[in-house]
């Protein structure tokens, strides 16, 4: 299945976008994410494109300016298990990267994934931008199930030089 194309999302995906959220959201794997937000955010998605059809999506979602979050990362049922979440993540690492990012996150019920993807499971208090931005307002905040991930993308963030990292080693 190597017959698509990862792109950035433009103004006309919003719709198609919104519409495969929201048939992951119902596989229970998802906060729900209204049309208006994701419209808004359209171009920070990168998205798989086949047969002229967004297959998958993920999210580049700045939380300050060390720190980004994947959201959204969503692969349409005929897309699993070939590869395609492995790309998307890749793809938004590299977009971090270039951006000048530390850290990149993600929250997931599901940590196998991430951890593949050399992601590590920290507490959520690691990263104070994503509780500020999206928890503190969720109806889940303080019983949430998700696992919160973090990948240091620099060099230095490895050895300690990101907030991120600096908690672990005092932690530790």
């Amino acid at each position: 299945m190597n017959d698509f194309v990862i792109r950035t999302g433009q103004p006309a995906d919003a719709a198609a976008l919104h519409a495969l959220i929201c048939r992951h959201q119902t596989e229970g794997h998802l906060l729900p994410r209204d049309f208006t937000d994701v419209e808004r955010h359209v171009t920070q998605f990168v998205v798989c494109e086949a047969d002229g059809a967004i297959q998958a999506c993920a999210e580049l979602a700045p939380l300050s300016t060390t720190v980004a979050e994947v959201r959204s990362l969503v692969v349409s049922s005929d897309f699993r298990r070939v590869g395609v979440a492995a790309r998307l993540i890749g793809e938004v690492r590299r977009r971090a990267e270039a951006a000048g990012f530390d850290t990149l996150c993600a929250f997931t019920h599901d940590a196998r994934f991430f951890v593949r993807q050399n992601f590590s499971i920290v507490p959520h208090l690691w990263l104070p931008g994503k509780i500020a931005k999206d928890c503190v307002g969720c109806s889940l905040f303080r019983h949430c199930s998700q696992h919160a991930m973090v990948l240091p993308l620099k060099k230095a963030a490895r050895y300690g030089s990101s907030p991120v990292e600096r908690r672990r080693v005092a932690v530790a």
